[in-house]
């Protein structure tokens, strides 16, 4: 039996990693920028991830949610104090493309509608409703077209306010800053302006943190970017304390490797037996995953690294002509230049031995490192894409 080709694949094969270190079968070291998708977080086999899964192990790995499993509550718990979001629920499942399609059937579900507002160049996952929410023809199968989407320009406040108020939307899904399609993010003033119309509405507003969640923006979730927290901040305080998703996903960095994914559901969403349901989401080891990358993220005081290094990011960035504009926040970031970067990249990883990341934006080079690491390693990738370029 053969593989079925989808991937194009770069002719490296990683057989060992630690911290941003990748080694491939020939004892060639890499440093990783990439992250695999910004799903490693913590770093490659961080000490008290690969410990925490380990002794888990040794217990037990997996059982199906008709037991109970007192580690998903100390996540729940866990999740909620620091990300500030303890009036949700919490529901965990596999992957990213999972978290958003059970966010949209809920959306769907609660409020009796089937019509679902997305945005231009966004990214949702692959499956079913998922896939239709996402801004890609190429895979979209006639199934997944049979969906209720209507795809709306970012920051186009006046196309959103026309179709929120036909009144057949279920729901409204958003990235905080654009992770596939090329790190364009929404504006405070319209962030805060379509939260305001959901609940006029009595649309659900869905936060896809899949890729900006758990700390990679600089703070736990992307939305969060956009509320102000002081009384003298010349954003409206009150119109951006309501920018409260009615449900979030999240994934990736979620469980530095490990397949997990989840939902936080606001409380005011009533659960029933059998609305939602999933085998191996929140089993013994993806908990363990989850709660070790948010134990480090804690201790070693990561989202506050992912802030500074952002700016430290911009700065040299800003030393370089090639480059027109840095775009997104945090260890979220892109380099936009004025050609496609599809050979940069090559060079960078053949030359360089550096991987980084492309975007549907083909002028964009992606950046996603894990959130502990320094400014010697953000020296030396300026170092090797000045030589490259």
């Amino acid at each position: 039996m053969k593989l079925f080709d989808v991937y194009p694949l770069y002719d490296v094969t990683p057989v060992s990693a630690k911290g941003i270190v990748v080694t491939d079968d020939k004892g060639q070291e890499y440093l990783d920028f990439y992250g695999g998708h910004a799903v490693i977080s913590i770093g490659h086999a961080h000490p008290h991830y690969v410990k925490r899964l380990k002794d888990q192990l040794d217990k037990i790995g997996f059982y199906s949610n008709a037991v109970q499993n007192p580690l998903q509550v100390t996540l729940a718990t866990k999740l909620g104090e620091l990300s500030g979001c303890e009036d949700y629920n919490l529901f965990l499942c596999n992957s990213g493309a999972e978290a958003n399609e059970n966010a949209l059937k809920m959306a769907s579900f609660q409020t009796g509608k089937s019509r679902i507002i997305a945005f231009k160049n966004g990214f949702h996952g692959r499956t079913s409703a998922a896939v239709a929410a996402t801004d890609n023809v190429a895979i979209n199968a006639p199934l997944n077209k049979q969906q209720k989407v209507t795809i709306l320009p970012l920051n186009d406040i006046d196309s959103f306010k026309t179709e929120v108020e036909k009144g057949d939307v279920c729901g409204v899904i958003i990235e905080a800053i654009q992770g596939v399609g090329g790190l364009d993010e929404p504006t405070t003033e319209f962030y805060q302006k379509i939260a305001e119309l959901c609940k006029k509405n009595s649309v659900v507003l869905i936060a896809d943190e899949v890729q900006s969640g758990f700390g990679r923006s600089g703070k736990f979730f992307g939305f969060q970017q956009h509320i102000s927290t002081t009384l003298n901040a010349s954003l409206d305080t009150e119109r951006s304390r309501s920018i409260r998703p009615d449900i979030i996903s999240i994934a990736k960095g979620m469980g530095n490797g490990f397949p997990v994914g989840g939902v936080l559901i606001h409380k005011s969403i009533e659960a029933k037996y059998g609305l939602l349901g999933t085998t191996f989401g929140g089993n013994h080891l993806a908990c363990v995953a989850t709660m070790a990358v948010l134990e480090v993220l804690e201790k070693d005081n990561l989202i506050a690294n992912a802030a500074a290094l952002g700016d430290y990011f911009n700065k040299k960035a800003a030393e370089i002509p090639q480059v027109k504009r840095v775009k997104g926040r945090g260890l979220m970031l892109g380099l936009e230049f004025g050609f496609e970067v599809s050979e940069l990249r090559k060079k960078l990883i053949y030359n360089q031995k550096l991987f980084t990341g492309g975007a549907k934006d083909k002028h964009v080079l992606r950046i996603l490192p894990a959130l502990n690491i320094t400014k010697a390693h953000i020296d030396i990738f300026f170092n090797a894409l000045k030589a490259e370029l």
